[in-house]
């Protein structure tokens, strides 16, 4: 199975064999383009030029006859608007941390537009989700909206632009779990909402077919691998993770830590509506049933040590951050709340911006690499106590993945702080698995989902360990920092 993994920061492609081990990988880093405070864009075309790169790297090691079908998995909220006659964008994507619609849903919310938005969508107001950008693009770009409206153009999710354009421009289709990141989708009734399309001003004609996530999509344009594959499984980046983790139970919660934390627990087949400001989520849809999940987003937890080596050049690889850490006796009384896009759940204040708290003389960077590594715990904190509060099913473990969860000394942090084991599993691309399995699952690579979950092992498990006084402080100055962060915006 060959899973392509559109991220953030990067593209990858994995092939995966049927045992669900990688047999090769390819990457590629996306280049990240700031145009004004707050905004953040990607260039589609870079997207699509990586995908294949790194697709035909991975499949540069078997005979792509031999590859059974494509899973794509993707960043999710980030659209695309482009020609439907030639497929070119009519303008650079707008990423999911961009925050330029802010206005916008502000006066959504002072119409009291949220109850009509959160009781069909599962979500919030917020510009994360993909609405506000499909409709600043359409008023931004001259004549596109007319041409939406004709019927011209056609909008997406990364995945379904990358789908148009790994079979020609001949499917325009997404998956449930990323047309429910629109704002557009009814999460009952798994269609586009008319209603909520009038609200957010986006044509219906713009919108693509909504499938289940694992199923025959298309097949890929022969001149691209040499081979007619067929694309068989696909999802939004963090619900693809929790398929990878096999969390199939209802009660099973992952945490990925990549350039945000997305925090997922699943809730069964009924969708449970946050009273905490946590979204309800579709999970993933099989069969025409749907599984959903409580979600926490975090808008920034590798993003902070990118910036650390970036923009302050403190650092001169992530890695670092992990000596450096554990280096430490203590935090010594250093927090930073990395809102550098905002806050997300529970707080969701696009408006916050970062902070450090408690710098003295004789701080380094090593005492800002830890409390870059410290706020993805805290954070974390704050998303599973919003869960405990709105599900009723005991919190018996966190299983972790993405970039971060490699790190030892984090993990043994997450368990300090969230108080339940943490476990992190032998394969730590659990989001490119997920879309691996979706495909084999449509291709009959694996015949049901417990033939999924065999495959899922456990490499390490990190136990509470730290003093309870201890662990009471630390948490109350992170709340104090946060507490000291939204006063500041709020002033």
């Amino acid at each position: 199975m060959l899973a392509i993994d559109q991220g953030t920061t990067s593209t990858r492609a994995i092939l995966f064999d049927a045992n669900a081990v990688a047999v090769a990988v390819a990457q590629r880093e996306l280049e990240q383009h700031y145009p004004q405070r707050g905004w953040v864009e990607h260039d589609p075309d870079r997207i699509w030029q990586d995908t294949l790169d790194v697709a035909r790297g991975a499949l540069g090691a078997v005979d792509p006859a031999g590859v059974a079908g494509i899973g794509i998995t993707n960043q999710r909220e980030t659209v695309v608007v482009w020609d439907r006659a030639t497929g070119e964008p009519i303008h650079r994507a707008i990423v999911w941390q961009d925050r330029r619609t802010a206005d916008e849903c502000a006066r959504l919310r002072a119409d009291g537009a949220e109850a009509l938005v959160q009781g069909r969508t599962g979500l919030l107001l917020d510009p994360y989700f993909s609405a506000t950008k499909i409709a600043w693009i359409l008023d931004h770009v001259p004549g596109a909206r007319a041409r939406a409206e004709r019927g011209e153009l056609a909008c997406g999710t990364i995945d379904c632009f990358l789908l148009w354009r790994l079979t020609g421009g001949a499917v325009h289709a997404t998956d449930l779990t990323n047309a429910s990141r629109t704002s557009l989708l009814d999460i009952r009734g798994g269609a586009w909402d008319p209603e909520l399309c009038r609200l957010f001003r986006v044509p219906e004609a713009l919108l693509p077919e909504v499938h289940d996530n694992s199923r025959l999509f298309g097949t890929t344009a022969r001149d691209l691998f040499n081979a007619e594959l067929p694309i068989a499984g696909m999802a939004g980046d963090q619900q693809a993770a929790m398929f990878g983790q096999a969390c199939f139970h209802r009660g099973m919660i992952k945490s990925t830590y990549g350039t945000g934390c997305f925090m997922l627990v699943n809730t069964g087949t009924e969708p449970v509506t946050s009273r905490h400001r946590l979204l309800t989520t579709p999970a993933y849809r099989l069969g025409g049933e749907t599984t959903y999940a409580l979600e926490g987003s975090i808008f920034v937890a590798g993003a902070a040590v990118k910036w650390l080596r970036d923009g302050l050049g403190v650092i001169a690889d992530a890695a670092q951050t992990d000596s450096l850490a554990t280096g430490l006796p203590d935090s010594h009384g250093v927090f930073m709340v990395p809102a550098f896009v905002g806050l997300g759940a529970p707080h969701w204040d696009p408006d916050a911006r970062a902070a450090i708290f408690g710098l003295t003389l004789d701080a380094t960077r090593a005492h800002l690499a830890r409390a870059a590594l410290e706020a993805v715990a805290y954070q974390s904190l704050d998303l599973i106590e919003a869960m405990a509060l709105d599900f009723d099913s005991p919190i018996e473990a966190v299983r972790i993945d993405g970039g971060m969860a490699a790190n030892g000394w984090l993990a043994q942090f997450l368990a300090d702080i969230l108080q339940v084991p943490v476990e992190r599993p032998q394969n730590l691309e659990t989001t490119a698995l997920g879309a691996a399995f979706l495909a084999g699952l449509a291709t009959g690579v694996w015949d049901s989902l417990e033939a999924v979950e065999r495959t899922w092992r456990q490499r390490d498990a990190f136990r509470p360990a730290m003093p309870a006084e201890r662990r009471a402080g630390l948490v109350a100055g992170w709340r104090d920092a946060v507490a000291r962060t939204l006063s500041q915006r709020s002033e």
